[in-house]
């Protein structure tokens, strides 16, 4: 009979670490090869803006016929995914870096918006806690938590 192996938390979240990594590195490959080839068929004649629309729509297609999407995207946004993927292919250096600007500034307001949002909690000294509970002891005991 073996005996179950065990494992420290600091060897799992290593070892967690370490397949992130791996992973990461293995996107960044997929992509970059990905460019290549798409730059050489672009450069070749051999793709376009009109093959790239396409090819989402289909995509989308075929993921929503699995049931793996609700609803397939609208023009408007498989036009945006195109031009995306295009600004890479082409190498519009000046494009992708206003795009990735213009990203920015959305996740920066967007998380702004969510800091407004949250409820703010103010920490007092525990002498103007005591003195609030000393105000309030007539009332009903304290209600303060610290």
């Amino acid at each position: 009979m073996q005996m179950p192996r065990q494992i420290s938390l600091d060897d799992l979240l290593s070892m967690l670490v370490a397949r992130i990594d791996s992973l990461s590195y293995s996107d960044e490959n997929h992509k970059t090869k990905f460019n290549i080839l798409a730059r050489a068929l672009y450069k070749k004649g051999l793709l376009d803006d009109e093959d790239i629309k396409e090819s989402i729509r289909e995509e989308h297609r075929i993921l929503k016929e699995l049931g793996a999407i609700s609803e397939v995207p609208s023009e408007d946004v498989v036009e945006a995914m195109a031009d995306s993927i295009m600004q890479w292919v082409k190498g519009d250096v000046n494009k992708i870096k206003e795009a990735m600007e213009e990203y920015e500034k959305k996740l920066r307001e967007a998380m702004q918006k969510e800091q407004a949002a949250k409820p703010k909690i103010d920490v007092a000294s525990p002498a103007i806690l005591e003195q609030l509970d000393k105000i309030n002891k007539g009332k009903g005991g304290s209600k303060l938590i610290y």
